[in-house]
């Protein structure tokens, strides 16, 4: 059986995997990112707003938020597209490398997720583009942020870093996938012909 090489990839597959690996790496960091930029406004270990926190710097930090969020969600959609485009197009067989499929499903399983919490984002931008100063307004969507959903995000976050373990480990990977070119390559379960020596 051929072996599956990358330099046999159609071109929009090769571009498709590109796009979303550069989209991805943004959209995880960015994730990450945000987070660590909206906890400094909590007490540690609860969803209580730090006392005596400056008017002006809580604005300016949902400011930072905001454009954090921008860069997230739409690097999110660039790769959601591009990860579409690649499994259509490349030639792995889904068959022979359940890996990938499982990987899919790890990724896309919580679009609907994704989406609900880009609509809070979104009416987060919205107020801070019409240049709200309402803080009250700005922590309601904050919290509503954190908490959406009884905590699903963060369990589709733990889901996208088992994704990058089982993109690299490729369990379940059909053993015919394995095999190689090499003719010096040991072959298994093939009888081999042993030439006979004449006296």
């Amino acid at each position: 059986m051929k072996t599956y090489s990358f330099q046999t990839e159609k071109f929009s597959a090769k571009v498709a995997l590109f796009v979303f690996s550069i989209a991805f790496i943004i959209w995880l960091g960015g994730i990450n990112i945000r987070a660590l930029i909206g906890f400094d406004l909590l007490q540690t270990g609860t969803l209580d707003f730090k006392p005596n926190i400056h008017p002006f710097v809580e604005r300016a930090v949902f400011g930072l938020i905001v454009q954090t969020s921008f860069v997230v969600d739409t690097a999110y959609l660039i790769a959601w597209l591009a990860g579409i485009i690649f499994l259509m197009r490349t030639s792995l067989s889904f068959k022979e490398n359940a890996w990938l499929v499982m990987a899919a499903i790890l990724f896309y399983l919580f679009t609907p997720v994704e989406i609900y919490t880009m609509v809070l984002d979104a009416k987060m931008m919205y107020i801070d583009y019409i240049g709200s100063e309402d803080l009250v307004e700005y922590r309601k969507l904050f919290i509503h942020r954190l908490g959406a959903l009884n905590g699903v995000p963060m369990i589709g976050l733990l889901c996208y870093y088992t994704m990058i373990g089982v993109l690299i480990f490729q369990p379940l990977k059909h053993k015919h996938s394995l095999r190689t070119l090499d003719p010096l390559a040991p072959v298994e379960n093939e009888e081999r012909s042993i030439p006979e020596v004449q006296a």
